[in-house]
């Protein structure tokens, strides 16, 4: 048995899912993944990709978009005894050894959720991609500037442009672009929301692993290249910006 179910959930990314599953063929050979894709309706040829490409990929072609959270949902089901759950964009690369030291941080720390790699975006930077949880004190400190004024404090917070994106250590949140789950915090926590089709599943999950008892870790050493929002721009272009943050306020 596999250590990782990884749970890539594609709609109309037919090109960067390929060459998301080609970055992950070493960890399936190893024994180390299971590789399954939930397709949300695609009209690319994505399914006949996996199907035709892609046979050691196990695929769910849906009729319509389920959303994220759900389609992840039905490959956890599916995958109940593998001890680790990987919920993942089809927008990711991932770099050799990434899926293993993301699996080395969780056996040094029983007490991790979750594990989040470093993002790497198109030009090279590191993507902002772990948070404080939203409140009246967060929103405050970051309109009023605190994050330069304060010393330290935009860093413990991890605000952008005040983080140190090469300090692994435990975070309050972090994107779900790709995230390694614990299958027994998973399962404590409830899972994604079904109710949340888009934005904010990955905020929601990680305060309910914190609730239950278990913390999120940033893995800068585990590196995979994001090209960020690539679905969502297509469906949407900058209105995804007023998505996510209206999903946040609802959350």
């Amino acid at each position: 048995m596999a250590d990782v179910a990884i749970a890539i959930v594609s709609w109309n990314l037919r090109d960067r899912l390929a060459a998301c599953l080609e970055s992950l063929r070493a960890d399936h050979e190893a024994g180390r993944a299971e590789v399954w894709v939930v397709d949300n309706g695609s009209s690319d040829g994505s399914p006949q990709l996996v199907r035709e490409h892609h046979p050691w990929v196990r695929l769910i072609a849906c009729e319509r978009n389920l959303g994220y959270g759900p389609a992840v949902n039905l490959v956890a089901a599916r995958t109940n005894t593998t001890p680790w759950l990987a919920p993942a964009n089809a927008d990711l690369r991932l770099e050799a050894g990434a899926l293993a030291a993301l699996l080395e941080a969780g056996a040094r720390d029983p007490r991790a959720g979750a594990l989040a790699p470093r993002l790497v975006l198109p030009d090279g930077r590191t993507q902002h991609s772990v948070h404080p949880f939203p409140s009246v004190r967060v929103a405050t400190a970051v309109n009023l500037g605190l994050g330069a004024r304060v010393p330290g404090l935009g860093e413990r917070l991890c605000l952008e442009g005040h983080w140190d994106p090469e300090r692994p250590r435990a975070v309050p949140w972090a994107h779900g672009a790709l995230l390694l789950v614990r299958r027994r915090a998973w399962e404590a926590a409830g899972g994604f929301d079904d109710a949340m089709w888009f934005y904010a599943e990955d905020l929601d999950l990680c305060w309910r692993l914190r609730r239950a008892g278990f913390t999120v870790r940033y893995v800068p050493s585990a590196r995979v290249h994001h090209e960020h929002a690539a679905a969502a721009t297509a469906a949407w272009g900058d209105e995804r910006h007023v998505r996510s943050q209206a999903a946040a306020y609802a959350w």
